[in-house]
């Protein structure tokens, strides 16, 4: 598991290759891919990085990816309410996420909930599987 955001990052750099060209969204694309799992106070991975030195695609796409897991339906849980994927996103600023990042989700957190109510699994509502 720990391996994807090195898989994600050469799979664009080799995309980027058989084009011939880099664009600046796949530039974009890389930092994201690579460095969704570093964590604001450095106790993320691949690299560990910290703060600011985790590339801002990647801070917005840390909060969102983990939005969107806390809320899923998995086969071994239930999906979070909002509410509770609220409260643990706070929780985790200044650790997991960038204090700035996580002020500016709660300030439009409606909006995260509504586009997850538009794209919500039809299965979403089905109990969890037992395993």
């Amino acid at each position: 598991m720990k391996g994807h955001p090195a898989l994600g990052f050469e799979a664009i750099r080799q995309a980027e290759r058989l084009l011939g060209l880099e664009l600046d969204f796949l530039r974009i694309a890389k930092e994201i891919a690579y460095s969704h799992h570093e964590k604001w106070d450095g106790s993320g991975y691949p690299q560990g990085l910290s703060g600011e030195a985790i590339p801002l695609s990647a801070r917005l796409m840390a909060l969102a990816d983990v939005y969107d897991a806390l809320i899923s339906r998995r086969c071994y849980k239930r999906g979070f309410t909002h509410v509770q994927a609220m409260d643990l996103i706070r929780e985790g600023r200044g650790q997991h996420f960038d204090p700035m990042v996580v002020d500016a989700f709660l300030e439009i957190h409606e909006d995260f909930e509504r586009i997850a109510l538009q794209f919500a699994d039809a299965q979403a509502d089905a109990p969890a599987e037992e395993g």
